[in-house]
């Protein structure tokens, strides 16, 4: 491996404002060593030992403990740690020379993010060898300062801790270290499949979300790395997780590919009552696409990180909620029972759709959570939130398990993490959401109908693109078709609507491809929220996903 990549945190995008506001109550956040986790809030901190017995129970009871201790707060930072402001953290950068793991036959590398600005409380990284835990220490000499920064930074100083740290891995060739994942931030992390570009991130737990409670951040203290022994590609994480509400143990086996997997155990104890727990969270952008690109003047014709939820049954039924820009905050719940998987999906993969030389946003990863175990019932929660800067992550989407969580409750959850273009195979029964496009609704060439708009969704592929044109039922007069409308062996759109009303709707295939097009004009009253559910069926089943959409008919 002659080469790497290793730079400082991405300060100008996106996912540095998204940080900003995840670390904003900073002064909450408590941070021990690992042999004083247990203790008391008002316990002097002892000297981390050398090196400490380790295991993930062992971590797991000191969390347990911890949890039944008053949560602790920490200062600001001191000196110089405590000036960085943001021209100031762009001229760090962690060396290249200081990498960690050139002499252990691994085929990973370590670099740490350097402390201060958004990142004021010390995140403290262990090598775990057999085992044993031993702290990774880092100093003034790991970063280079440019330019006058360089003058106010001590030599030779130890720093109390870094903010995080990243994995470099050979993930695109074998004789460049790539960039492969970060963790850097409150809990979040992110991961690349092969060939992908940094979009969409995950955390370690969301905390009352978009409630009347107001959202905790809990963060990431601790990290436990693991490579492993015989020099294989894997790598182990293990985190402790402390917040007002709840403290954790993270267990997170890393395997780079093409889709990256990382297999995940949470073990979470909680001081406080939760009102919204989220498990599994994923946090995205989307800006605008064709159905909403008439309130954007920008050349691009589609600017989004994700652009639908996906959730898979174990039915067989597959679920397509296109990601929307909203006027106002909006929250979308879908009852579910131990799903197959969920996860924010980029389904566009062509440059023509993005005209982005800098962003690539096609190149941006899907992510799927696969539960593993039961999860029994639940909801999974669509969070969308209005932005007028594609700089904001406006995107949540978790898991909340049916029984919430109270003070003194001990939960295990463990799910497997798939990062990368996560595309469909060509295989599937099941016809797919190729397109969701909306407008003024109405006749063209004819004034637009006050109060409805047209949802226009390409249904693409499976067994529904093999059929000709004429097995579709003759011309819809009643919305849903009436059952004497025909036999099963003829398809038909099933739409319903809840807070509005179908005014028209068309059926046809698009002549020379294995698309079906279905267009549904739908009215509602002004400020009504209306929830959409659209699929094609025939022959007594469906053949497509079902497309779901939540419209908000704000003037």
């Amino acid at each position: 491996m002659t080469s790497s990549r290793i730079s400082a945190v991405p300060v100008s995008r996106r996912a540095l404002l998204s940080v900003a506001a995840a670390v904003a109550p900073a002064t909450f956040f408590g941070l021990r060593p690992l042999a004083a986790l247990a203790q008391d809030a008002g316990a002097e901190t002892p000297v981390a030992p050398v090196a400490q017995p380790f295991s993930f129970d062992i971590l797991s009871e000191q969390m347990k403990a911890l949890a039944t201790q008053p949560f602790a707060t920490q200062a600001a930072p001191e000196g110089f740690l405590g000036e960085l402001d943001y021209d100031d953290y762009r001229l760090i950068n962690f060396r290249d020379k200081a990498m960690r793991w050139k002499d252990k036959g691994t085929p990973f590398r370590l670099g740490a993010f350097h402390m201060g600005w958004l990142f004021p409380e010390p995140v403290r990284l262990y090598e775990v060898k057999g085992e044993m835990a031993e702290e990774m220490h880092f100093s003034t000499d790991d970063f280079e300062y440019r330019n006058e920064l360089a003058e106010r930074v001590p030599e030779h100083a130890e720093l109390p801790g870094v903010a995080g740290f990243r994995l470099n891995h050979p993930l695109n060739r074998p004789d460049f270290l790539d960039e492969l994942g970060s963790f850097v931030g409150a809990s979040y992390f992110r991961f690349l499949g092969r060939g992908s570009a940094y979009g969409l991130s995950a955390r370690g737990l969301a905390v009352n979300t978009a409630t009347s409670q107001g959202e905790e951040f809990p963060r990431f203290s601790n990290f436990y790395l693991e490579p492993d022994a015989s020099g294989g590609d894997v790598v182990t994480v293990y985190a402790t997780l402390e917040g007002p509400s709840v403290t954790g143990a993270y267990r997170m086996v890393i395997r780079p590919d093409s889709v990256t997997t990382v297999d995940v155990t949470a073990r979470l104890f909680f001081r406080q009552d939760v009102e919204e727990l989220g498990v599994a969270p994923l946090t995205s952008m989307f800006f605008y696409s064709e159905k909403n690109r008439t309130d954007f003047d920008d050349f691009r014709p589609n600017v989004h990180d994700s652009d639908g939820l996906l959730i898979e049954r174990r039915g067989g039924d597959r679920i397509w909620r296109p990601l929307n820009n909203p006027k106002k905050l909006s929250g979308s719940y879908f009852g579910e029972e131990n799903p197959l998987r969920f996860g924010l999906h980029q389904r566009d993969r062509k440059f023509e759709s993005y005209h982005d030389t800098g962003a690539f946003y096609e190149k941006r990863p899907s992510l799927d959570i696969e539960p593993l175990g039961d999860w029994g019932k639940g909801v999974v929660r669509l969070v969308e939130i209005p932005t007028d800067l594609e700089a904001n992550d406006n995107i949540v989407a978790y898991w909340i398990p049916e029984q919430p969580a109270k003070a003194g409750d001990a939960r295990e959850y463990s799910y497997r993490m798939h990062w990368g273009d996560l595309l469909l195979d060509g295989k599937e029964k099941l016809a797919h959401v190729d397109e969701t496009r909306a407008g003024l609704g109405g006749v063209a060439g004819l004034p637009p109908e006050v109060g409805q708009r047209k949802f226009v969704i390409d249904f693409k592929g499976g067994m529904l693109g093999q059929m000709p044109q004429d097995v579709t039922l003759p011309p819809l007069k009643r919305f849903p078709p009436a059952k004497d409308q025909g036999p099963d062996s003829m398809i038909q759109p099933i739409v319903t609507v809840a807070n509005g009303e179908i005014a028209g709707m068309t059926l046809d295939k698009l002549a020379g491809t294995d698309i079906w097009r279905l267009a549904v004009d739908v009215s509602a009253a002004d400020n009504a929220v209306v929830e959409l559910s659209a699929h094609v069926a025939g022959y007594g089943q469906k053949l497509t996903e079902v497309w779901l959409y939540q419209w908000v008919n704000v003037k």
